[in-house]
């Protein structure tokens, strides 16, 4: 028998993703109830944008939100350039 995951860092390796949607499941589709899929399309785009990618901190990103990381990387990237 392999294992099925390459080595850490590797494109392949879908840690990343796994944590994301155990991210959005525990914290928004297993506590609410959507009456329509459109209801569930528009609460997790909501979750991604507004929650996830702007208010929530990742300790992963030195506890800063995915925006104020990329913020800074643009700031970085154009101060290099």
């Amino acid at each position: 028998m392999r294992s099925s995951m390459g080595r850490r860092g590797q494109c392949w390796d879908n840690a990343l993703a796994e944590s994301f949607f155990a991210a959005l499941k525990n914290e928004l589709v297993y506590r609410t109830s959507f009456p329509t899929q459109q209801h569930a399309r528009r609460a997790i785009a909501e979750y991604i944008e507004v929650f996830y990618n702007r208010i929530r901190i990742h300790s992963a990103l030195g506890y800063k939100t995915p925006a104020e990381t990329a913020q800074e990387h643009r700031q970085t990237s154009t101060k290099a350039a």
